[in-house]
């Protein structure tokens, strides 16, 4: 669990505090490049890496378990493509500024903008679901700007608490309000929720303590709060997702039909198979790296 920089040892500052220097100086060297330049940079860094730090083999490893039918053509290609897309979207946090100003103009489309529109004009809270998919930031941007409603964002601390510091505030450059995952966190979005706020979260992680649901055919340990937040205080909710475009800069928001409040298992289960349809067209764009299967997977070793 990330901590304070006062419950930290001696050690462990020393630590956090060079490997901050050492990031904050990278970024801040990326961002003299030019915003096109140093986003396609950082995604060939990441790539060329990702061997190192682990990233290809458990990409390798998810793909087996969840689409074993993958040729293996295929499961090379994503093995690159998929850090190379994480690094765009690492290089697009850090670029808070450019990163609006190119986005907040994003095609939007997909059923869901009438539902969406419906519930501002009524001022019904809103909660849009969304993953590690594409950038999800990116639709935050475009919905914010161009229906003029403020969105509110989940976030988890980093462990770094020095790192921590630049992170969130970049996440506070993209919009307002920010909600700190914790116990104070949720109160507060549940306090935005019955304002008739809107909020946007990822759906998409394993939850200790959640549900065995099903994703890609597999056991996945899902969190069922955000369904149980939905039907409580009856948020329309509508899948969200930000599909990077071929020129690796671009987005389209795309919104799906809202999911009926059902029971929060159900639910829940709706939000992974929505999630699956569309990272099924687009495979290079889901975070394959997540520890999300935390299972034997019958390859010798355990998924995390």
């Amino acid at each position: 669990m990330p901590v304070e920089k006062s419950e930290l040892s001696r050690f462990e500052r020393a630590k956090y505090r060079a490997s901050f220097f050492f990031l904050r100086a990278f970024i801040g060297g990326m961002r003299k490049l030019p915003y096109d330049t140093r986003i396609a940079a950082m995604g060939s860094i990441v790539s060329a890496i990702s061997p190192l730090v682990g990233f290809r083999k458990r990409v390798r490893r998810n793909l087996k378990l969840a689409r074993p039918d993958l040729p293996e053509t295929e499961a090379k290609r994503l093995t690159k493509a998929v850090p190379n897309t994480a690094g765009r979207a690492l290089m697009e946090h850090f670029s808070p500024e450019d990163f609006t100003e190119r986005q907040k103009n994003a095609k939007v489309s997909g059923p869901g903008i009438e539902a969406f529109e419906q519930a501002c004009a009524e001022g019904r809270p809103v909660m849009f679901i969304t993953a590690h998919f594409g950038h999800y930031l990116a639709a935050r941007v475009a919905l914010q700007h161009q229906f003029q409603k403020p969105i509110g964002c989940l976030y988890r601390r980093m462990a770094n608490p020095y790192f921590n510091e630049i992170y969130v505030d970049a996440f506070h450059k993209t919009g307002e309000p920010m909600f700190e995952q914790g116990r104070r966190g949720m109160m507060e979005m549940v306090r935005s929720l019955k304002k008739g706020g809107i909020i946007a979260i990822v759906s998409d992680l394993h939850a200790h303590g959640g549900e065995e649901l099903q994703f890609f055919g597999q056991p996945a340990v899902t969190s069922v709060l955000n369904a149980e937040l939905a039907i409580k205080y009856k948020a329309v909710t509508i899948p969200c997702y930000a599909v990077r475009e071929p020129n690796g800069l671009d987005f389209e928001i795309v919104l799906h039909e809202p999911l009926e409040h059902t029971d929060p298992i159900t639910m829940t289960q709706q939000m992974n198979d929505d999630l699956e349809v569309i990272v099924r067209k687009h495979m290079d764009q889901w975070f394959w790296i997540h520890r999300r299967w935390k299972m034997w997977n019958g390859l010798g070793s355990a998924n995390g």
